[in-house]
């Protein structure tokens, strides 16, 4: 199924396509040069991120990633599109909070540069509290465990990639990524470090707009929110980012893309009714799932494929996204599509550290509930303003 992101997503052009331009060369050059590992290297950011080190033709590039299939089908993808590099290109099935990838590390780990694109990235993943204390882990702790081993390596520059949802945050996966920068901070008086906040992939795996293929590819009706807006990069554009982020970023620095006439927001809706179009449908509105269910028998043959649209009622769903906060301060300037917030302030590090605390404290005893880790959450994120509805994403269609 042939799927044109920058049209669905209502765009004519690359976002960053000038900026690329403008920073090609030194981009290239420390490429080339360089030899880069790539954590969460097989999801869809961090294919993306591979396949744009890759083109440049590293001398070395690692890839660890704990899907196995999904690594396979990188392979394939980059050797079908790109060829092959003069450097040393390998790829991992590797759990990085697992002891086997602390001994690949301790038996190699020199790397130039270090990209963590891994996180658990879902709203719905707060709705129990054990989900909850894996994306701690993965998100927050894991990040923190590969920083340090970078640091014992010599490791030049580490990337983490963030989300729009640490900028003021209302759900915990977001005050997970904001936690998590603190993180980064306070690592970064002892190795460089960068990080970003972009909006929404379209059409990346697991995201609502993936959703739209696999529903069309397994014939069954799609279901969107109708009044949730949101902005949308391609993956392409996720992995240019995070490169830029990393190669051109000084230490601290968050990068984003900015909010002009190019990245605008869009409804989910809208992307599922533009999708459908493309697909040879128009939408057909139904007012229950069970009625949507039902005319996925007669309606297809007829051009007309089922959706049911709904205003949104579920736990952690912000209103609108933004990418920065008050008083944080910004460079506007550098970059025609990029904005970056200069990281100035410092975490409080007694925080952070009652936080890590508490949270082995709860592994320990191998007992704890989600309020227990909310009230964790608000200790290290006072404003922190968590919207609970007492719905979550997997009680709907």
């Amino acid at each position: 199924m042939f799927i044109n992101s920058l049209k669905h997503i209502r765009r004519a052009e690359p976002l960053f396509k000038y900026d690329l331009i403008k920073y090609e060369f030194e981009l290239s050059d420390k490429v080339c040069s360089s030899s880069f590992l790539v954590l969460g290297g097989a999801g869809s950011i961090g294919q993306a991120v591979t396949k744009e080190i890759f083109k440049r033709n590293p001398s070395k590039l690692h890839v660890v990633d704990v899907s196995e299939n999904n690594l396979v089908e990188l392979v394939r993808d980059i050797r079908s599109s790109y060829g092959y590099i003069d450097g040393d290109f390998k790829t991992f099935a590797l759990d990085i909070g697992s002891w086997q990838y602390d001994a690949f590390i301790e038996n190699d780990g020199q790397y130039d540069y270090v990209l963590n694109l891994s996180a658990l990235k879902h709203v719905r993943s707060e709705k129990d509290p054990y989900t909850l204390m894996r994306m701690i882990e993965v998100n927050v702790l894991n990040t923190d465990k590969t920083i340090k081993q970078s640091i014992e390596k010599g490791t030049k520059k580490y990337f983490c990639v963030s989300t729009d949802k640490a900028a003021n945050p209302v759900n915990m996966m977001g005050a997970s990524k904001r936690i998590m920068e603190m993180f980064l901070m306070r690592r970064s008086e002892q190795i460089n470090i960068s990080t970003a906040r972009f909006a929404n992939v379209a059409f990346s795996d697991g995201s609502l707009l993936h959703g739209f293929t696999q529903r069309l590819a397994k014939n069954q009706p799609i279901a969107a929110p109708s009044d949730i807006k949101r902005y949308f990069v391609t993956s392409e554009e996720s992995g240019q980012l995070c490169l830029m982020s990393c190669l051109l970023g000084e230490n601290g620095d968050i990068f984003f893309p900015k909010l002009d006439d190019k990245l605008h927001q869009i409804t989910f809706s809208e992307i599922a009714t533009e999708f459908l179009k493309s697909q040879g449908f128009e939408v057909y509105q139904c007012s229950t799932e069970e009625e949507a269910r039902l005319k996925m028998n007669v309606l297809p043959v007829q051009g007309k494929w089922p959706c049911y649209f709904t205003s949104s009622d579920t736990t952690g769903e912000k209103d609108f996204e933004e990418f920065y906060e008050d008083g944080e301060l910004l460079d506007m300037d550098r970059f025609e599509h990029l904005g970056i917030i200069k990281n100035q302030w410092k975490p409080d590090i007694a925080k952070v550290e009652d936080f890590e605390n508490k949270i082995f404290e709860m592994k320990q005893r191998g007992m704890w509930d989600k309020e227990e880790i909310m009230s964790v959450f608000r200790m290290v994120l006072p404003d922190f303003h968590h919207l609970e509805k007492g719905k979550h994403l997997d009680s709907k269609m």
